[in-house]
């Protein structure tokens, strides 16, 4: 892990097309802004572990459903 410290309008770079810009510092919060290719994909961590948990227990309610389907041939 790559830890980095940065000050307000202060930047970093991923790739060559990733920029990612301190934007605001406020009490316990900092205000991000990332230029991107519209092809990159960004979520917050936070969002992301839900929509996994979300896929997860949507594959597992397919499989209850279609295990009950089949009992019922």
């Amino acid at each position: 892990m790559l830890v980095i410290s940065r000050k307000k309008g202060e930047s970093l770079l991923i790739g060559e097309d990733i920029e990612i810009t301190v934007t605001k510092i406020e009490e316990g919060a900092v205000k991000l802004s990332i230029s991107a290719p519209r092809s990159v994909t960004i979520l917050r961590k936070e969002l992301y572990r839900e929509i996994e948990e979300e896929n997860k227990n949507s594959a597992a309610s397919d499989i209850s459903v279609l295990k009950k389907l089949k009992g019922k041939k």
